[in-house]
């Protein structure tokens, strides 16, 4: 993925930051807006971790500060749920001005009831998807419920959250009693996805209910078993991300523009990596989006098989492909052939390939499981077909690299 860092005005006029996470290669099949949760930012991990999902599926994800929160300015005493509401049609502004209108909308906790309300004022919103989303935005009055009598009394009140400090005004809990969700949800009719978790302790599983009785189909549920309200697991935010990802490819509109899109990227014929923090590496093969990663023991995150066994993978479909294509081209019973490699360092014992007693060559150990009606001739043969296979050939022949810097525009 690439990682654009922009601002764009507000709905007050405040500059809010954003992140807009790209496709590694080649122009996205949508756009989408991420809504983070109340008091949180664009840089949660969840939120982070769901948009970089989303854009490892070819969706471009705008993620950003709502005003007077995070690295966004204007001053958050003097918003509401409204002026939310009216920022996310302003992202949305930005978007469709600069890029493409968005398709999807995400949002987390009352992220989730902003979302829900902004996509029945933007008509290019195809789908709509909540997590751990409140049934009523006063749910928030809960976390605020020992400062509401100072409020009503002197109109204000500052108020600690999640460990920081913020001040809460009378406009704003006003603004909360004005929200009729029911009827937002009641009038959305658009595909619409809820996840929440049952041990949520903070917006209860009942607000999942509510919502997804409200509305119309298309909608889906998805429990996100034993997850907290903000997701701190990151395996919580990946499978929430790899859901959605499927999900929403049903409901969006791909245009013209994509297809001449992956039919360049297939006549390119480029594979593209791109490694940011850590080691987890974003790849774009042929079109189709892969993961690349290190153990933990040598600092990776094991989101994805490193490079060696990207290597022996491809050895791998190699050989069990071209033992398929024989087969069937001599109408031999091979219903299976299954391929498996253990890629290692062994000592080089040839002279010829060794400058001293230390050195050691890459292996692959390859055996082969032929399931069908062969005979022993034919499972001999195939055995040597395995060996003829193009990638076989091309590792034992040896492969020039070469290697040139590209210069940035």
């Amino acid at each position: 993925m690439s990682t654009q860092h922009l601002t764009f005005p507000g709905a007050t006029g405040a500059e809010l930051s954003a992140r807009l996470e790209m496709p590694l290669d080649g122009e996205p099949i949508a756009f989408a807006i991420f809504a983070h949760c109340f008091t949180c930012s664009k840089n949660l991990n969840a939120t982070v971790a769901i948009s970089r999902a989303l854009a490892q599926a070819r969706i471009a994800v705008l993620r950003f500060d709502f005003t007077g929160l995070g690295e966004s300015e204007g001053e958050f005493a003097e918003t509401s749920f409204s002026t939310s509401v009216d920022d996310l049609l302003a992202a949305a502004g930005y978007l469709e001005q600069n890029h493409q209108a968005p398709q999807l909308l995400v949002g987390h906790s009352l992220g989730g009831a902003a979302v829900l309300h902004a996509a029945l004022k933007l008509p290019a919103v195809r789908a709509v998807a909540t997590i751990n989303a409140p049934s009523e935005p006063t749910h928030v009055l809960k976390l605020i419920d020992h400062a509401l009598s100072e409020i009503d009394e002197r109109g204000e009140a500052r108020v600690s959250l999640a460990g920081r400090p913020f001040v809460i005004k009378k406009q704003f809990l006003d603004d909360l009693q004005e929200v009729r969700m029911q009827e937002t949800v009641r009038e959305l009719r658009k595909p619409l996805l809820i996840f929440h978790a049952p041990t949520d302790e903070i917006v209860g599983i009942e607000n999942a209910a509510r919502l997804y009785t409200a509305a119309h189909h298309p909608k889906s549920f998805v429990s996100l078993d034993d997850a907290d309200h903000l997701l701190t697991d990151e395996q919580d935010s990946r499978y929430v991300g790899d859901v959605l990802s499927a999900w929403v490819r049903r409901y969006l509109d791909h245009g013209d523009h994509v297809h001449q899109t992956m039919d360049e990227v297939l006549a390119d014929n480029r594979v593209v990596a791109r490694t940011g923090e850590g080691y987890r590496t974003a790849i774009m093969a042929g079109g189709h989006s892969l993961i690349a990663d290190e153990p933990v023991a040598v600092g990776g995150t094991e989101l994805g098989p490193t490079p060696y066994d990207l290597l022996a993978a491809a050895l791998g479909a190699c050989t069990s492909m071209t033992l398929q294509m024989y087969a069937r081209r001599k109408k031999w019973p091979l219903d299976e052939a299954v391929v498996r490699l253990r890629h290692s360092k062994v000592h080089a014992i040839d002279e010829e390939h060794c400058e001293s007693a230390e050195a050691k060559m890459d292996q692959l150990d390859r055996s082969l499981e032929l399931i069908g009606d062969l005979t022993s001739e034919q499972r001999q043969r195939l055995l040597e077909i395995a060996n003829k296979c193009p990638v076989h050939r091309t590792l034992e022949a040896g492969v020039v690299v070469k290697t040139e810097l590209e210069e940035r525009g």
